[in-house]
């Protein structure tokens, strides 16, 4: 019972962090209407968000075993909790600016605590990588509720769209109140090296392992996947927009079918990585995702502005384009239960302090590539041109591949 309440706790955590990061793509668009700031403006919101989660999980990653991860994550829930109330009280682009900050540095403690207390609460790699896809899912599924809350508080005329973050501050305080219930036994995580580990600094420790050259190759992976995710997730309902020619509300519907399709994917990830390979897996998943932006792109050219009063005159790339997000699913949850399961679990907590940083770094770099290319060309061009991060994707998993076959996951001395 202990065991499962935790596992709810941290569920519903992540579907909290869920709603409220990957709302950065509604709220650009949004802010371009309510508040008349250019498109490279709107881009820094992925900016506050993401610096400040490279920056605080960088700075504190190695540290919140001391502190306690179930602490940490209390914190972490309090914070989401204010950042929420800033928006529909101050209502202005810097209050998006600070929101967005105060979320990511909330953030940045929250995921590393959530996948250290996974290797806590699961007995094998096995039980890792499937426990780590139902997070992952239940991640995409806050993604997609993310869209429809907010699409339901949208009105062309003014700010209620802003009324959508007393919902959102209500789903921490839920993941708040089931965690303050939840017992966490925090000794699992320590072994043998503990002394040793106690007498260097924590982010020294962390420094050497991003020495690896195991881990170098990992978090250029993360790094260039969340590029190729973020750059697709905060645009989409600017394309759907101003490419398909969506009114505002059913551009970010629609955006919520590449949400939808990275919970599909993930869910069906769980399943499938039980049975087969990793490698060949996600090699088919990232050929799948350039075939669809080849075929399905060229149908977004030369789409008319028109009256759109329903779903039946949407046009075909609405529906299809959000489909990579099956492809795409696997991914990021799948590099990261090897990599997790290869490290003894001391080296988890800065492991993942790592992984956050280099997320957080190509969320950000996607975002400001993608809006600087949709602002200067095209959203087609800007959507088209992924599959240059795709290639060096593919390049990546291979190099990660070889060295894991060649042992190279052995933790620093």
């Amino acid at each position: 019972m202990a065991r499962t309440r935790l596992i709810a706790a941290l569920i519903l955590t992540y579907v909290a962090f869920a709603m409220l990061l990957n709302s950065v793509g509604t709220v650009i668009l949004q802010s371009i209407a309510s508040f008349d700031v250019t498109k490279p403006e709107a881009s820094t919101l992925e900016g506050f968000k993401d610096i400040t989660i490279a920056v605080v999980s960088f700075a504190t990653a190695s540290y919140l075993p001391r502190f306690g991860l179930r602490n940490a994550l209390l914190a972490a829930l309090v914070l989401a909790i204010l950042a929420c109330l800033v928006m529909p009280l101050l209502g202005s682009f810097g209050a998006a600016q600070l929101h967005f900050a105060m979320v990511g540095a909330a953030f940045a403690v929250a995921k590393v605590v959530v996948y250290s207390l996974i290797g806590l609460v699961t007995a094998d790699a096995r039980q890792h990588a499937s426990l780590t896809s139902l997070i992952e899912g239940m991640f995409m599924v806050g993604v997609l509720s993310s869209y429809w809350v907010f699409s339901a508080f949208i009105d062309p005329a003014g700010l209620r769209w802003l009324n959508a973050y007393w919902v959102l501050a209500g789903v921490c305080g839920l993941a708040l109140l089931l965690l303050l219930t939840a017992r966490v036994d925090e000794a699992p995580g320590a072994d043998g090296d503990t002394a040793a580990a106690a007498d260097a600094a924590p982010f020294i420790a962390m420094l050497r392992l991003a020495a690896l050259p195991l881990v170098l190759v990992f978090v250029f992976c993360a790094f260039v996947f969340v590029l190729i995710e973020q750059g697709i997730a905060t645009w989409l309902p600017t394309f759907n927009n101003e490419v398909l020619h969506l009114p505002h509300q059913m551009s970010v519907q629609a955006a919520s079918l590449f949400a939808a399709s990275l919970a599909i994917g993930r869910f069906a990830a769980g399943a499938v990585m039980a049975r087969f390979d990793w490698y060949p897996v996600l090699n088919i998943c990232l050929a799948v995702l350039a075939a669809l932006i080849v075929v399905v792109l060229p149908m977004a050219e030369g789409v008319a502005p028109g009256a759109i009063d329903g779903w039946a005159d949407a046009p075909a790339a609405a529906f299809l384009f959000p489909l990579i997000g099956i492809a795409l699913a696997p991914v990021y949850p799948t590099i990261i239960s090897v990599m997790l399961s290869a490290m003894p679990k001391r080296n988890h907590p800065p492991l993942m302090g790592l992984v956050v940083v280099f997320s957080a770094l190509g969320g950000t770099t996607g975002s400001v590539i993608t809006g600087a290319i949709f602002a200067n060309l095209d959203g087609r061009t800007a959507f088209t041109l992924m599959l240059v991060p795709t290639a060096i994707l593919a390049a990546g998993l291979f190099l990660l591949r070889r060295r894991i076959a060649a042992g190279g996951a052995a933790a620093p001395a």
